[in-house]
Parts: C-alpha cells; sequence; structure tokens
C-alpha cells in the first residue's frame, strides 16, 4: 500500500479534527454520522461538509449507508495520516522513503526523523486479511463492543512495541525500538539477512545452539515467541541473529505455552534439517528447560499493555489461526518459501 506522506503538508487543522472525530465516533459507531463527527470536531455543522468531501476525495475515509443514516469511516490511509501527525510532531518521522517490506498484516518503510538517521516504519494491518468476519468474533469482547481492524492494528502496534522495549532493555537480540503510535512502530533499521534466505553458514552447529540458547533464554524470562522460526530471524555478517516480529509473543504462564514453546524448537530443528542438512539429537524440552526465573511478561504489562488487550489479541489470533488451518491446511514447508514475514523483507538485499 502507498503512503503519500507528502499530502501531510497540504491538510489543515480542520482535516485532522475531522479525521480525529471520526475515529473518536468508530469506538461506539461502525459508520459515524455527520453531526456526531461536527459535536466531536467543534465544526459547523454547515462547514463540516466541505472538509467530509476533502477527505473523501483524498481516499482517507469512506461513506457508508446503514438503514438509519449515511456516515462515514476511517479508511487505513485516514489512520495512517492520524499516526504519522503524531510521529511528526515527536520528531520521530520527518520524511517517508520507499516501501520496503510488505507482510500479511504489515506495510515497511524506511524513514528519517529529525536527526536525519534512516530507521524503519512498520505499519500494522490485521484488517487486511483477518477482518473479513471480524463482527462473528466478539466472544472476547463485551457485548456492546465491536471488534475494528483499527482497535486490533492498535493493539498489535502496542504488543508488538511493549515487548521490543523490554527485550531490548534486557539484552536480547532485537531491533532498538524508537516509538510507537496507533497501529505504527518506528524501530532500528539493521543491517541484516533473513535467515531464509541464507544457503549457507559456515557453522550450522553452532548457529543452531544459539537460537535455541535464545528459546531458552526467552522462556527463562518468562516469554515464549511464539513464531521463531527462518521469517523471524535475520543474520548479522558475523553470524549472530537478530529476532524480529513479536505479536504472538505469549507468556511462559499461557494455557497453551507448552505447546508454542514445542513449536519453536520444531520449527528450528526442521528448518536446519532441510536448509543445511544439519540434525541435532540435543533440544531444549519445556518441562526441562523453561523454568522461569525472571517476570519479563510481567514487566511487559506493567509497560502499559495491559493483560485484558493481551488477552483479546491472542484469541482473536487463535482463532484466526483455526480458521486458516481449517480453510488451508499445510505444513510450515518449502512451499512457504514465497510468504516473507512482516519485517522480513526490511533486512534483505535488493
Amino acid at each position: 500500500m502507498k503512503l503519500d506522506a507528502k499530502a501531510l503538508r497540504y491538510m489543515s487543522t480542520e482535516d485532522f479534527r475531522v479525521l480525529t472525530a471520526i475515529e473518536i465516533g468508530s469506538r461506539n459507531h461502525d459508520i459515524v454520522p455527520a453531526t456526531l463527527i461536527s459535536q466531536l470536531s467543534h465544526l459547523r455543522s454547515g462547514g463540516i461538509n466541505k472538509f467530509i468531501t476533502d477527505l473523501i476525495k483524498r481516499k482517507l475515509i469512506a461513506s457508508e449507508s446503514s438503514s438509519k443514516y449515511v456516515g462515514y469511516k476511517l479508511v487505513y490511509a485516514g489512520y495512517d495520516y492520524l499516526a504519522l501527525k503524531t510521529l511528526s510532531k515527536r520528531g520521530s518521522v520527518a520524511s517517508v522513503g520507499n516501501q520496503i517490506g510488505v507482510g500479511k498484516e504489515s506495510d515497511i518503510f524506511v524513514i528519517a526523523g529529525d536527526n536525519d538517521e534512516q530507521a524503519v516504519l512498520k505499519l500494522h494491518r490485521l484488517g487486511r486479511l483477518s477482518f473479513r468476519n471480524v463482527k462473528n468474533k466478539r466472544d472476547y469482547f463485551r457485548p456492546d463492543q465491536s471488534p475494528s481492524w483499527m482497535y486490533m492494528s492498535r493493539l498489535s502496534a502496542m504488543k508488538e512495541y511493549a515487548f521490543m522495549q523490554v527485550l531490548h532493555e534486557h539484552g536480547f537480540p532485537v531491533p532498538k525500538p524508537i516509538d510507537q503510535n496507533r497501529h505504527c512502530i518506528v524501530m532500528e533499521l539493521l543491517d541484516a539477512h533473513p535467515l531464509r534466505q541464507i544457503e549457507k553458514v559456515g557453522e550450522p552447529g553452532k548457529l543452531y545452539s544459539e537460537l535455541m540458547d535464545l528459546i531458552v533464554r526467552l522462556a527463562k524470562h518468562g516469554l515464549i515467541h511464539g513464531d521463531f522460526n527462518e521469517f523471524n530471524i535475520l543474520v548479522r555478517d558475523d553470524g549472530s541473529p537478530i529476532l524480529i516480529d513479536f505479536p504472538q509473543m505469549v507468556s511462559t504462564s499461557h494455557a497453551n505455552a507448552e505447546f508454542y514453546f514445542n513449536r519453536d524448537v520444531d520449527c528450528i530443528r526442521t528448518f536446519f534439517k532441510r536448509r543445511f542438512g544439519y540434525e541435532s539429537v540435543l533440544y531444549p524440552k519445556f518441562a526441562l528447560d523453561a523454568n522461569k526465573e525472571f517476570d519479563l511478561d510481567v514487566q511487559v504489562a506493567a509497560s502499559g499493555f495491559t493483560k485484558k488487550e493481551q488477552s483479546q489479541l491472542e484469541a482473536f489470533m487463535e482463532s484466526e489461526q483455526t480458521e486458516a488451518s481449517n480453510a488451508a491446511p499445510h505444513s510450515h514447508d518449502e512451499e512457504d518459501e514465497d510468504l516473507p514475514s512482516d519485517e522480513e523483507i526490511v533486512y534483505a538485499d535488493d
């Protein structure tokens, strides 16, 4: 999806007041009536139509009719602009460069901040694939609360940023987090290559051991990545691994913790056997190696990403995984080689 940040310069304060009003109104309305937009934006109802028309032309909002009224809703471009406006005010994003990655549920761009240093902007887009049947997924929300692509994408970004912060602070090999707003994360741009693109390594046994040690180290700190595979591991030129993509990370106290731990281990064992012809009888086991010594999962909750929000996001993702498995079951095999992770292309060579 193209991100035309230049248009931000030509948007008025009133334009952003209308976008913000629709964002706020969307919390309780699937489509927001013009009268409510006028009320929330503190703009006269007679003049609000001009701004709404302009925003529709710019494809930042869309109009939709219900049985009772014509209303308006944000589309991803409008939500992007709201986040970029905030990140720009903070100095985290001064300019947006090329799109360098696209995942199943994100878009990724190179950006520069006020300090002119390049970084990565990741925009979570859960609604792109996951929300075709979102209105049917209410079992983990209040009866009066409708899960939306905005809400779930924001939760996904909040979770990833919270985990990235805690992991980086405790010396784990992850990108340095820089800023987060709504569904957007700004993080360090790294010089590394996706593991799935590497055909040969000098010492596969050494890299295998480092990755297994990383799985165990995470578990001892109370965390399980949940998607620990060649798509979400980068390797520097010196052979050291970097871990990316954290929306599926769970606590070792999660009901399915052992399943996720074993799946992470099996993904690495399978990949190393297939790609490098390396197989080891030594691998970590949840019952023996996942003894919790630190409480990073608790620290994540203390950082502002609450257990309630974590539960909502986990329940939604598990529901999506179940639906995907039932619709088109397949193994994480060679056929997946053409399916990049959300961040992978960011660090790949052109």
